[in-house]
C-alpha cells in the first residue's frame, strides 16, 4: 500500500475541540464488514451489538499531565518540558522534549515548582533530551499531577484546561505512564460498562502506553518501510486465559477497544489465534493487507489521514469500505479525532 492511499481532506471544522457530554451521547457509525452497510447510532447503543460470551478488551493506560514548565538556571528563561517516558525511576532519568530547544544544552539545570531541579544529561534529537531529577525523594508522577498540564494532541488549536484532566482520560484508566489517551475508550461511561456486563460480556484489561509518535507524519510513500516506535505493554494472565478459552470454544467474539488494544492483541498472538500473557515492548505495525488472528470487532474513532492509526482500521475494515465510510462521515457531520465521534466495526 502507498501512503497516498490513506490521504483524504479533513477540514478543521470536523475536528472536535471538546468531548460530548455525557461521553456516550456522541454519534456512532456502525460498519458491517460482511454486509458492507452503515448504520447511524449514538454510542450508548453499542450495548445492543454485544452478545453473552463476548469479550470487551480495554486499554487501561492512564494519561499523566506530562507538560511542566521550569526556568533555566542563571537566565531564568521559561522552558517547557514534555515528559515522554521514565527511563530509570530510581535514578530519576526521563526521556523528554524541550521547548525552546536551542536554549537547553547538556549540563544545564532546570528549576521547577516545589524546589524540584533537573539536569540535562544528554541530547537525543533536535528537541529531545534526557534529564535527571536531582531530588532523590521526588515522585515525578505525583509532582506532575499537581503542577502538570494535560498533553493534548498537537492538532488541538486551544491550550489544555483543567477539565481536560478528566475528559482526556478513560473512566477505567489505572495504569499511569501514557502521554496519549487510548481515544476509543473515551466514549465509555461506568453505567454503560455495567450495562454491557449485565448482558454477559466480560470486560477485560490490557495495557499499552501509546507514544507521542502516534501523531508523527509518515515520511515514506511505501508504508511497509515505516518503522514504529517501541511502546510498553502488559497483558494480564487472566485476560490472556479468557481470550484463549473463548477462541478455543468459539463462545464469543474478542472486541478490541481502540487501535492500541488491537495492536497489543495481534502482536502477542500465536499462529492458532491464542494470546501470550506478560509484559514487554512492541513496535507492531498493522496495515493492509493483514490477517487478524484475535480481533473480531473493533471500537475506534475517526482517524487523521496518512497515520498508522488509520492504517490499522483500514486493514480491519477493508480499505475501500473504510474510505467510503469516511466520506459518508464527513457528509453526515461526524466529528473526528480524540474528542470526536465513534465507529464500531464488526
Amino acid at each position: 500500500m502507498r501512503l497516498s492511499n490513506f490521504r483524504y481532506t479533513l477540514p478543521k471544522t470536523k475536528i472536535a475541540d471538546h468531548p460530548a457530554e455525557p461521553r456516550d451521547s456522541c454519534k456512532m457509525m456502525v460498519l458491517n464488514r460482511r454486509k458492507k452497510d452503515i448504520e447511524h447510532k449514538v454510542f450508548e447503543d453499542i450495548a445492543s451489538y454485544f452478545k453473552k460470551g463476548d469479550l470487551l478488551i480495554l486499554n487501561n493506560s492512564r494519561v499523566f499531565p506530562a507538560k511542566i514548565f521550569g526556568q533555566k538556571e542563571k537566565t531564568d528563561a521559561k522552558i517547557e518540558v514534555f515528559l515522554l517516558r521514565v527511563l530509570n525511576r530510581e535514578a530519576g532519568l526521563w526521556d523528554v522534549l524541550v521547548d525552546p530547544a536551542r536554549k537547553v544544552r547538556v549540563g544545564n539545570k532546570i528549576y521547577f515548582d516545589e524546589d524540584v531541579v533537573a539536569e540535562v544529561v544528554d541530547n537525543t534529537t533536535s528537541r529531545g533530551r534526557t534529564i535527571r531529577f536531582l531530588n532523590p525523594e521526588i515522585d515525578v508522577f505525583s509532582l506532575v499531577d499537581r503542577i502538570g498540564n494535560v498533553p493534548l494532541p498537537p492538532y488541538f488549536t486551544r491550550k489544555s484546561k483543567d477539565s481536560d484532566k478528566e475528559n482526556y482520560q478513560t473512566v477505567y484508566a489505572n495504569q499511569t505512564g501514557s502521554v496519549v489517551a487510548p481515544m476509543a475508550g473515551l466514549h465509555f461511561t461506568m453505567p454503560l460498562l455495567q450495562k454491557i456486563q449485565k448482558i454477559g460480556v466480560k470486560v477485560l484489561p490490557i495495557t499499552l502506553h501509546p507514544s507521542l509518535s502516534t501523531f508523527n507524519a509518515i515520511e515514506v510513500e511505501d508504508v511497509s518501510k515505516h518503522k514504529m516506535d517501541s511502546e510498553y505493554f502488559n497483558i494480564p494472565y487472566q485476560t490472556a486465559m479468557e481470550i484463549n478459552e473463548t477462541k478455543m470454544k468459539k463462545t464469543g467474539r474478542v472486541i478490541a477497544v481502540g487501535t492500541t488494544t488491537c495492536r497489543v492483541l495481534e502482536a502477542n498472538a500465536t499462529v492458532d489465534g491464542k494470546i501470550k500473557f506478560g509484559q514487554g515492548w512492541t513496535d507492531k505495525f498493522i496495515y493492509p493487507p493483514y490477517q487478524f488472528k484475535v480481533t473480531d470487532a473493533l471500537v475506534t474513532n475517526f482517524q487523521q489521514p496518512e497515520t498508522t492509526l488509520l492504517m490499522v482500521v483500514s486493514a480491519f475494515a477493508e480499505h475501500r469500505l473504510l474510505m467510503d465510510a469516511y466520506k459518508v462521515a464527513l457528509k453526515s457531520d461526524y466529528k473526528f479525532l480524540a474528542y470526536g465521534d465513534a465507529m464500531f466495526i464488526h
